[in-house]
């Protein structure tokens, strides 16, 4: 069997694949899973010399910076977080209009003086002077907390990786303030957090990306264009 002449990783689980799924069929290219139901290979219908590689959201964010892949669908959130130097790796194409979700700073609601991330400069000062140590923010988003941080002067806090439900450890105790990812607001207000007026880090939602590393030959680049086009329409 000869090689595909382009490969594009789509997220394997999930409202992601499902909402890829939907979009390639009304753009007329049905994705078909090869083989086993569950298998981890797939083609487009009408481009025979495409491949599918099925694989998490964050993965293909890995497979697109490293070339191994030509095309990726994932979130804005996952490729600004994980790839440093974002526009020497990869190439936004076109926003899907799906997976929409905002990557916020969020502190408890009762912090009534806290409304803007100035204000949590002088948290943190006085933060540091009754407990001696910076303020927790809790996160899976450490590189973009970093430098969100690090644009708006805020130095005073020390990051902890959020492996669970991030939401939820101000009310614990393992952190004063958050850095997440929200969609409508629901589950921060159930918590008894707020977004900061001006926390909004990222409004992220899935994209079609192109690797800068990859081999695009003649071929591949004309398999591009037309998924670009279907998708983009």
């Amino acid at each position: 069997m000869s090689a595909p002449s382009l490969v594009i990783a789509v997220p394997s689980k999930g409202r992601l694949k499902e909402k890829a799924a939907s979009l390639f069929k009304a753009a007329g290219f049905q994705l078909r899973v090869k083989g086993h139901e569950r298998g981890y290979r797939g083609q487009l219908e009408g481009l025979p010399d495409v491949e599918v590689e099925y694989t998490s959201a964050a993965e293909i964010v890995h497979q697109l910076r490293s070339g191994r892949v030509h095309l990726g669908i994932t979130g804005e959130d996952l490729v600004r977080e994980s790839v440093h130097d974002v526009e020497s790796h990869v190439e936004f194409l076109t926003p899907l209009n799906f997976g929409h979700a905002d990557v916020i700073v969020a502190v408890p609601q009762c912090w009534l003086d806290v409304s803007r991330m100035a204000d949590l400069e002088d948290v943190a000062e006085q933060f540091a002077r009754g407990h001696g140590r910076g303020l927790r923010v809790a996160t899976k988003y450490m590189n973009l907390t970093r430098r969100f941080f690090a644009q708006k002067g805020v130095t005073g806090y020390r990051i902890v990786e959020s492996v669970g439900a991030t939401e939820a450890t101000p009310t614990i105790g393992t952190s004063e303030l958050i850095v997440d990812i929200t969609s409508t607001g629901t589950t921060l207000k159930a918590n008894n957090l707020k977004v900061l007026e001006d926390g909004l880090i990222l409004k992220s939602q899935a994209h079609l990306l192109a690797a800068k590393r990859a081999i695009w030959d003649g071929r591949a680049n004309e398999l591009r264009s037309a998924i670009f086009a279907a998708l983009s329409t």
